[in-house]
């Protein structure tokens, strides 16, 4: 191994020592709320029993609800679509059609049962809700047939970013065996490698992936990124090439100035009540377990062996003692009125943990019943309530899943010939709208905007016809329809649609221009007829 890559290492060992304190954090916030990960400054062996530590696995299941409820919210049905980016550039029906097609051939190569879309994703919404941010790969499987997601600990991988703020470097450590080092790296693996292969096949390696922009390592790349797959315990280099992607997404929920790293706002807020829920279930549990097995108080020279507490059991008492001096076994009095007062604090803990994690904020709001009126202020409200929830995961999480899976597919043919593509989209940039049920609440207001326009318009008509022309119902209704997610097919394309409309004003006027002639017809017929009553009239 050279200077080059001895620099590059150093420089991934300095982002790991400068990161260390926070794994202490991390760790805490995982005893607390997801104790499968809680292994950042532990090892733990299998089996382990993860929550023995715990009094009370309510803040367990807070996260829990959080971290499911993003895939329920923002990945159901088919979540995505994709659209050109220009304005105009989607117009026509063939582009929509297209790009609806696309659509369909991303969300199977992302679902395919090979890719572990579902698994990688679960781990990192878990990963998000917990620690605010989480790592997922995305790359072509060993056989390059079909994508491959994975999720990688928040322990194992540290980044930096550039000057506009962006995450540009990924440094991960990584502990293959020697086995499936071998079958990645055939040609460039380590002869100490090779030596274990046979007996100790199993033997974990110390190695590292790195992705630095081209820009900043040496040589001449021709790709925005470069690759490189390090052995550190036997110093060799396993792999270097250029790529296109950036392989790594690494969404950030809740960032502060000065630091790569973000933060879960849930469990920020949550981790002083997740401490205080623990102390107050066990003093609770003490005081329960005393007030129905309270402690006893025994004369002890009347007692003869032990004092049985257990159901059924007899305590034998020496029979000399005269009971004029006492019960020889009785319970301590307890004022046991404090209970309740410390179950109601206990429950108001709770809806702060709540409150914390959002999860009274989840649920679109009741509008059974409702006014077209209310409709729209409790969706507003809705709206209002779970932007800061899911807004900055649609971009940074789903968006950026999305757009790096559709550089890597369009890279390697999965849509086809270029030729296929029509013309109005051709070399557009693409993004991803996702219809998550916040999305779709948004979209859907346009169709409760173009029923209440159609009633306003109908009720000043009643006043004044003229106000018809104010309004474009074509395009308000065109727009509406899009909005509430209609299939693009449903809309025929505005040229067709100009083009039937003009044939429709063609056959009015043909018809009209009959009607005059027929009118015409018929007059002449009558004025010819009543001339010749005037000349008969005449003749007589």
């Amino acid at each position: 191994m050279d200077e080059r890559y001895k620099t590059l290492k150093a420089h991934g060992d300095h982002l790991f020592t400068k990161r260390q304190p926070l794994l202490s954090l991390w760790q805490e916030m995982a005893d607390n709320f997801y104790v499968e990960r809680a292994d950042f400054t532990v090892s733990r062996s299998l089996g382990y029993e993860f929550a023995d530590h715990l009094m009370t696995s309510f803040p367990l299941m807070a996260r829990r609800d959080l971290g499911n409820s993003f895939s329920a919210m923002l990945r159901r049905d088919q979540w995505f679509k994709l659209r050109a980016k220009q304005e105009n550039r989607e117009d026509s029906t063939p582009a929509k059609e297209w790009l609806e097609w696309a659509t369909g051939v991303q969300y199977r190569a992302m679902y395919d049962r090979n890719s572990l879309f579902i698994k990688a994703t679960k781990e990192g919404d878990h990963d998000y809700a917990a620690f605010g941010q989480c790592v997922i790969s995305v790359r072509l499987n060993r056989l390059q047939n079909g994508l491959l997601y994975r999720n990688w600990h928040l322990r194992d991988v540290v980044w930096c970013e550039d000057e506009e703020g962006k995450v540009n470097t990924i440094h991960r450590n990584w502990k293959p065996c020697c086995r499936d080092l071998a079958r990645l790296f055939p040609k460039t693996v380590a002869q100490q490698v090779r030596d274990r292969l046979e007996k100790e096949p199993y033997h974990e390696v110390n190695c590292r992936h790195i992705v630095i922009p081209s820009d900043s390592y040496e040589g001449k790349w021709k790709t925005p990124y470069v690759s490189i797959y390090l052995d550190c315990e036997n110093d060799t280099i396993l792999e270097e090439t250029g790529q296109w992607t950036k392989e790594y997404v690494i969404p950030r929920w809740q960032t502060v100035s000065g630091s790569q790293y973000a933060y879960s706002p849930a469990t920020v807020a949550a981790l002083p009540d997740a401490r205080l829920i623990q102390m107050m279930t066990r003093v609770l549990l003490e005081a329960g377990e005393k007030a129905t097995n309270p402690p006893m108080v025994a004369v002890q020279e009347a007692i003869r062996g032990d004092v049985a507490i257990y159901a059924g059991g007899i305590t034998w008492v020496d029979a000399q003692y005269d009971e004029r001096l006492g019960e020889v076994l009785r319970p301590l009095s307890q004022d046991k009125t404090g209970i309740p007062t410390g179950l109601n604090m206990r429950d108001d803990i709770k809806m702060t943990i709540v409150d914390a994690f959002y999860l009274n904020k989840l649920n679109l709001p009741e509008i059974a019943g409702a006014t077209a009126y209310e409709i729209s202020q409790r969706v507003q409200e809705y709206i209002r309530q779970a932007l800061p929830i899911f807004a900055p995961m649609e971009s940074d999480y789903n968006g950026a899943l999305c757009e790096e899976t559709f550089d890597l597919l369009m890279r390697n043919g999965a849509f086809g010939p270029a030729d296929n593509i029509p013309d109005e989209i051709r070399g557009a940039d693409v993004e991803f709208r996702f219809e998550s049920p916040l999305n779709a609440a948004i979209e859907k207001e346009k169709g409760q905007h173009f029923q209440e326009a159609a009633t306003l318009l109908a009720s000043a008509m009643q006043i004044d016809p003229t106000v018809q022309v104010d309004l474009d119902v074509r395009e308000a209704f065109r727009d509406a329809v899009s909005g509430i997610g209609a299939p693009a097919k449903w809309l025929r394309d505005e040229k067709e649609a100009d083009a039937m409309l003009e044939e429709q004003k063609q056959v009015q006027q043909a018809q009209a221009l009959a009607q005059t002639i027929s009118a015409g017809a018929g007059i002449a017929q009558q004025v010819g007829e009543a001339e010749k009553s005037l000349n008969e009239a005449s003749v007589a």
